[in-house]
C-alpha cells in the first residue's frame, strides 16, 4: 500500500507524465485504494488486478501469460509496479482514462488530488 506521495513518486519513476499525474493518482485511489494486492471480481465475469485494477477480460490471463499486455494477471499483485505501469500505459494509449470506471465516476471533471508538494 502506497501513501499518496509515495504513489506519485513511483509513477514518475515509471515515466508517467507529470502533466497527468493527478489524474493517475485519482484513478489509482479510486480503483484500488493504492493497494497493489487488490483483486476484485467484476460483473462481466472478469477480474481486476492490482494497483490499476487491470482487467483479465482483455489485458492479462490468470495463471499464464496472455492478453494484450502478454502477462499473468497475478504479476500485478506485488509492490514492483513496472509491469503494471507498462500495461496501464498501453491501456491508456488505446482508450485514455475512460477505460477505468474509477476515473470516470470519481475523477473526470472533478477536483483532483494535489500532488504538487510530493
Amino acid at each position: 500500500m502506497f501513501t499518496r506521495c509515495q504513489l506519485a513518486k513511483e509513477l514518475l519513476r515509471h515515466d508517467f507524465p507529470r502533466s497527468y499525474l493527478s489524474n493517475w493518482v485519482c484513478l489509482v485511489e479510486n480503483e484500488s485504494g493504492r493497494s497493489t494486492s487488490k483483486v476484485m471480481q467484476l460483473s462481466n465475469q472478469s477480474v481486476g488486478y492490482g494497483l490499476f485494477q487491470i482487467n483479465s477480460k482483455n489485458w492479462c490471463r490468470k495463471g499464464r501469460k496472455g492478453g494484450i499486455c502478454n502477462i499473468k494477471c497475478e504479476d500485478f499483485l506485488n509492490d514492483e509496479i513496472s509491469d503494471d505501469s507498462r500495461c496501464a500505459m498501453q491501456i491508456f494509449n488505446r482508450h485514455g482514462f475512460q477505460a477505468w470506471p474509477g476515473w470516470m465516476n470519481k475523477c473526470r471533471g472533478r477536483s483532483l488530488p494535489d500532488v504538487s508538494r510530493c
